[in-house]
């Protein structure tokens, strides 16, 4: 089969490879019809972080079922599915509280079971990891475009939402304006915010915003301290906070636009913040709380995919550029020169 394979920064290659093969009763062998580029791919890309040279690459498939193991009940041959970017049980303690990136027998979408940007993937636990699309929409472009981010960033964007404790009314503050931002400002109205201030550094992604519902946008680089100018904007600072970059400067941003006593709600992979150090004190003196982590996608699932397809929530438009595999090369170019907030990949030729 066909896959992108990461050979150091700024070198992604489409190569054969062999195709992953159902080797244990509870595995699915899923042909991705689509997938897509994340932000945290670009780390690696950019030289930021280290990974293996060579190694395939990718954690958000979707795509049909095409053969599964002797145990597997919940999925089977010729059904649409989609999977979470962390491979889960479904049945250990961390599962059952819906933790599923703690899972004591996770995993990733690596080499081992094929790299979500490629044709196949093997999806072990298959029962605990895949959801099924009801087969009403599972040819349904549109649909599918709308659900394929619940793979990562919508389920992220609504756990930075969910840490940050956002409900009806709520003011809230959103610091970043990629495609996890964007989709936390959908999850804060989606939970009933009445007042969210996106925050971000480019002009037509914040206009993005507006569209998914942001009563208000601050364009970081006209301000000296974003994070002050956002506490006055909201009388004193915003109860609730949502951090979606992973930077140590988001960071700072986020604490200084929270309340006294209110919450950051964080998901940004940390990149940086633990080189520069964590603005503890202005947490320890103003009282305010941080919550959050790596999203348990697969627990937020089966709600927001209700919600997708009963045409309340839709995060397509996070999708500016669409590639075939074969050039996914592009698509990382286009992502890392800002050229595409988030790119959709199709295997199809």
């Amino acid at each position: 089969m066909r896959a992108a394979v990461y050979h150091g920064p700024e070198d992604i290659r489409v190569e054969d490879v062999p195709r992953p093969e159902v080797e244990a009763p509870g595995d699915a062998l899923v042909r991705v019809t689509h997938t897509c580029i994340c932000g945290s791919d670009l780390w690696p890309y950019r030289g930021v972080s280290d990974r293996d040279v060579p190694s395939r690459i990718g954690h958000e498939p979707m795509g049909i079922v095409e053969e599964v193991g002797e145990d597997v009940t919940s999925v089977e041959p010729g059904d649409r599915v989609f999977a979470p970017f962390v491979i889960s049980c479904g049945e250990c303690e961390f599962c059952r509280r819906g933790l599923h990136t703690s899972c004591v027998d996770g995993g990733s979408w690596d080499g081992a079971n094929g790299g979500a940007q490629g044709e196949y993937v093997r999806a072990p636990h298959a029962d605990g990891t895949l959801v099924r699309v009801p087969d009403r929409h599972a040819d349904d472009e549109d649909t599918l475009r709308s659900v394929l981010p619940l793979t990562d960033v919508m389920g992220t964007g609504h756990h930075a939402a969910v840490s940050a404790g956002v409900g009806p009314g709520s003011t809230c503050v959103v610091v970043g304006d990629g495609a996890v931002g964007l989709c936390g400002v959908l999850a804060a109205r989606r939970l009933g915010a009445s007042r969210i201030v996106a925050v971000g550094h480019h002009a037509d992604r914040l206009e993005l915003a507006g569209e998914f519902g942001a009563t208000e946008t601050v364009l970081g680089t006209d301000h000296e301290d974003t994070g002050e100018h956002v506490a006055e904007l909201t009388y004193g600072g915003a109860e609730h906070v949502m951090e979606c970059v992973g930077a140590a400067s988001s960071m700072e941003t986020a604490v200084s636009a929270a309340r006294p006593g209110g919450t950051v709600g964080y998901v940004g992979v940390p990149h940086g913040v633990g080189d520069d150090g964590m603005p503890m004190f202005d947490f320890f003196g103003d009282n305010v709380t941080l919550r959050g982590g790596v999203a348990p996608v697969r627990a937020y699932a089966e709600e927001l995919l209700a919600d997708v397809l009963g045409g309340t929530l839709d995060p397509a438009p996070i999708f500016t550029k669409t590639v075939t595999l074969e050039n996914v090369a592009e698509g990382y170019r286009a992502m890392d020169e800002r050229e595409a907030l988030k790119v959709l990949v199709t295997p199809e030729h």
